[in-house]
């Protein structure tokens, strides 16, 4: 794969540190949620997976309804990256809740959401490793 574009973030002590992007738009505290035991003052990267995979599979989503045709442009995703203990290391699971547009009937906003899912490079770098699991609102 020839990239397109390439994103750059440093990190720095972890999931109590700094996350700061190469061009300075982002530049975030990190903290451990309070449910691992952190004090919840900063993001986490589980909240920075779920933005990013919420705006990419939306933006996957209105790609595959453009070519169908089908207005798309009001839908919302909302990511549930949930971590959790996975044999000897931790592992993480999605939910996208894809709320579409009351104009697209139910056939044809699954049929949407599963091209899209194909589609969307967050969904294909998770595809095998990750559990997603799609819910269309």
């Amino acid at each position: 794969m020839d990239a397109l574009y390439t994103a750059v973030a440093t990190a720095t002590h972890g999931r109590e540190g700094r996350a700061v992007s190469s061009d300075g738009r982002i530049d975030l505290a990190l903290a451990m949620p309070v449910e691992l035991g952190g004090n919840g003052q900063g993001t986490n990267p589980e909240q920075l997976f779920a933005a990013g995979y919420a705006a990419c599979f939306g933006s996957a989503l209105g790609l595959v309804g453009r070519q169908a045709k089908v207005d798309v442009s009001d839908a919302s995703v909302t990511a549930e990256v949930g971590i959790g203990k996975q044999g000897e290391g931790f592992g993480l699971k999605v939910t996208l809740r894809i709320e579409l547009p009351a104009a697209v009937d139910e056939a044809t906003g699954r049929k949407l959401v599963e091209a899209a899912h194909q589609v969307c490079p967050y969904s294909n770098a998770t595809r095998g490793n990750i559990d997603v699991d799609l819910v269309v609102e």
